[in-house]
């Protein structure tokens, strides 16, 4: 299963970015959803997650009050509205999907919990 993520680009401190991220209509609306980033040699970190049905979420503290995640399942599309942006935010932003049973809600914030992946977006904030 392939993502396709967009919206990445270059934005001064303090600007927005949203980030969207597509999935195949098959397993979309079954899939727990989250995004990751990893900047410049650093390890791939935990951004955000979402319910199936987006009334759950959970965000790393780095980011909890700037940014939102949400998602549009009649559109099989994800979001990472990214708000107060800050220099460490600079990185390569990835979308990823979680198909499972839907008993299981998460939440999930490790990578190799993610089964498919988007190809990532670069997100450069500058100071």
């Amino acid at each position: 299963v392939q993502l396709q993520a967009s919206g990445g680009g270059l934005v001064q401190t303090g600007g927005s970015l949203r980030l969207s991220c597509t999935a195949p209509r098959r397993t979309f609306s079954r899939s727990l959803m989250g995004w990751f980033r990893q900047a410049p040699g650093k390890e791939r970190e935990f951004v955000a997650f979402i319910s199936r049905n987006g009334g759950s979420t959970l965000y790393s503290n780095s980011v909890k009050g700037r940014f939102a995640i949400s998602r549009e399942n009649d559109k099989d599309t994800v979001y990472l509205k990214m708000n107060s942006l800050r220099p460490e935010d600079t990185a390569v932003y990835y979308c990823a999907g979680h198909d499972t049973i839907l008993t299981d809600n998460g939440p999930y914030t490790r990578a190799n919990e993610y089964t498919y992946w988007g190809q990532g977006t670069l997100v450069t904030v500058s100071s």
